[in-house]
């Protein structure tokens, strides 16, 4: 099932979420539908905050991106904790399904260590370098309750004011579901 994309603007995305066990209800079903919503929206990384729920549960698909390690990248992240970020920050232009048409240059680290559960509850501890990296960064972000745009220029966040606001008040146009905060 596509879920609707909680748009810049709701609590959830800015709350720091919680950690699930093997008993949360219907996990594989909702694995399933968060794929199918990213999928549908174009992305190639979903956080549970985004549909609205205050978990610590990432999804990504880096098989569209040209040289990703691991190949494909197609991963499910349950409980993740980042161990280490380290060697050489980097800047590259990122955006986010939650705050449609808006893009700017992020910086960070190249490579990180994070510890984390598959969608089986199998444990690992692993390095991921280069986009793979940045992606597990971005979606790391929004567990924590951080947006992409906090972490720019402050003059650029200022001069992206208006559009924000026009996101989280829904004047824009997108292809996919998204739910707004209340006016």
């Amino acid at each position: 099932m596509i879920l609707p994309v909680y748009a810049y603007g709701q609590p959830v995305l800015r709350k720091k979420a919680s950690e699930i066990d093997k008993d949360y209800p219907n996990l594989q079903g909702l694995i399933a539908d968060m794929f199918e919503t990213m999928y549908a929206s174009n992305g190639i990384g979903l956080a549970a905050p985004q549909i609205g729920l205050g978990i610590r549960l990432f999804i990504t698909d880096g098989s569209e991106i040209e040289d990703i390690k691991p190949e494909g990248f197609k991963q499910v992240f349950i409980n993740p904790q980042i161990l280490e970020e380290f060697d050489e920050k980097w800047d590259y232009e990122e955006g986010c399904l939650s705050i449609p048409q808006v893009r700017a240059d992020v910086n960070r680290h190249s490579k990180l260590v994070l510890r984390y559960f598959d969608e089986n509850w199998q444990e690992h501890t692993h390095e991921f370098e280069g986009m793979a990296a940045r992606i597990i960064q971005h979606e790391y972000d929004h567990i924590e309750g951080i947006l992409f745009t906090d972490r720019i220029h402050p003059l650029k966040r200022t001069m992206l004011k208006s559009r924000l606001n026009n996101i989280s008040q829904g004047r824009v146009n997108v292809s996919y579901k998204m739910k707004f905060a209340k006016k």
